[in-house]
């Protein structure tokens, strides 16, 4: 019998809550074999009919959210964000919140994406457990329930049955782990080439790129400097090459690097040059060695120590679990080669 995905939505649901979850688990029934039942996905609303999402989209409910005559494998619980206040804030749903105080805990296994945390939370289902949201409402989340530990960087958190995801895209990273659950990693990793996905994303991995994060530095010769480093990872990132470079003692600096930054010089290098290695490992064919010194970590045995310490894999385990099987950006003298739409 087909696994019954039971997509819950309300007004105002985020598009990509919706759409992101059916592409994986649809990819993932075409690729299946026949041997294996695969996936049947229901959306869910408080009635049958038209539910308007963000931007003005329209997606009509298969029922209502207690119609269903087959029991549901997995429920997806979707999310939206309020953009009219002073930050960010989730939107939440009072009869889906009632359904799911009442059936959620009866269920194999609950997923929420982006802020369908905060539903989640709101109808107990998360108490005394590890969650995450999207990254801009993780401090309403963790300040409406301080009895979750929330964790604001994580793309996906698994705790039981439950898993909880980040916004935008870390639903497909997570619908992703959910067919690997279910039917294994190769076929995983065949959705994720089927959608064009430079990378499979894991739980351990943060939500938000250090190239991508805007420098919260002040003082204008820290953001200069903090640019500079991105952009030169392999470079001396020593403290007192990094002082000399601003103009200022290595403790002078150290402090005012940190007030601008909230971490400290060796923190924000480690961090940029794991981002580098990262995505060398990912993107490229490009062997364990030049990794090392291209990042600035100089040798493969510090290489491999830091990245045991930020994700408990080895770089080459690293790569084997999340890197395409068809490398984005061939290494010298490689020739180029397009990933299948659909690889059999």
């Amino acid at each position: 019998m087909s696994k019954l995905i039971t997509i819950a939505v309300f007004e105002g649901v985020e598009p990509l809550d919706i759409f992101g979850p059916i592409q994986v688990f649809t990819t993932a029934d075409r690729l299946l074999d026949t041997d294996n039942d695969g996936y049947e996905i229901a959306i869910v609303g408080a009635q049958q009919g038209a539910v308007h999402c963000a931007g003005g989209s329209v997606v009509v409910t298969d029922n209502s959210w207690g119609s269903l005559s087959k029991p549901i494998d997995t429920l997806v619980v979707t999310g939206g964000i309020s953009l009219r206040t002073e930050t960010p804030t989730a939107i939440t749903d009072d009869d889906l919140i009632d359904w799911l105080a009442d059936t959620a805990e009866h269920l194999p296994r609950v997923v929420s994406v982006c802020t369908g945390t905060h539903l989640l939370a709101a109808a107990g289902i998360l108490t005394g457990r590890r969650a995450t949201t999207h990254w801009t409402t993780a401090p309403q989340l963790a300040a409406e329930y301080p009895e979750i530990t929330v964790d604001p960087e994580g793309i996906f958190v698994r705790d039981g049955s439950i898993w909880t995801s980040a916004g935008g895209t870390a639903a497909i990273d997570l619908c992703l782990a959910l067919v690997a659950d279910d039917y294994g990693s190769e076929l995983a990793r065949r959705v994720a080439r089927a959608l064009v996905m430079s990378i499979r994303r894991s739980e351990i991995q943060s939500q938000r790129s250090k190239y991508l994060e805007p420098s919260k530095a002040t003082d204008a010769r820290i953001q200069d400097l903090q640019e500079w480093i991105r952009g030169n990872p392999s470079e001396n990132l020593s403290v007192h090459a990094l002082a000399t470079r601003v103009g200022l003692s290595p403790r002078h600096f150290t402090r005012v690097f940190r007030e601008n930054s909230g971490v400290s010089p060796a923190q924000f290098v480690e961090d940029v040059r794991v981002d580098v290695a990262a995505q060398l490992l990912l993107h490229t064919a490009t062997g364990l060695r030049s990794v090392a010194r291209s990042a600035g970590f100089g040798s493969i045995e510090t290489l491999h120590r830091v990245f045991k310490r930020h994700f408990g894999l080895a770089p080459a385990a690293y790569r084997e679990e999340f890197a395409p099987t068809e490398r984005a950006i061939p290494r010298s003298g490689q020739r180029w080669v397009r990933p299948a739409l659909i690889s059999q």
